[in-house]
């Protein structure tokens, strides 16, 4: 058996340890409530990267297709 399996879950908050466990309904809840929020934040951090290497694409195409057009003086 895993060694983690044993041990209970530990919340580590601002420098703190806690038995999760041990916690009252209320604060886990918070808990949870701010591991879905960090779960959101990093899936929508990861859509802001996805967006800027397509628009990064989209204007290295656009930089190539302005050269066969003449500017305005």
């Amino acid at each position: 058996m895993d060694a983690n399996a044993q041990q209970p879950p530990v919340l580590t908050f601002e420098g703190n340890r806690y038995d999760l466990n041990s916690l009252p309904d209320e604060v886990k809840e918070l808990v949870r409530g701010m591991q879905v929020a960090d779960a959101q934040l990093r899936m929508h951090e990861d859509t802001l990267k996805v967006l800027a290497v397509g628009r990064q694409s989209m204007a290295m195409q656009l930089n190539e297709k302005l050269k066969q057009i003449a500017p305005l003086p």
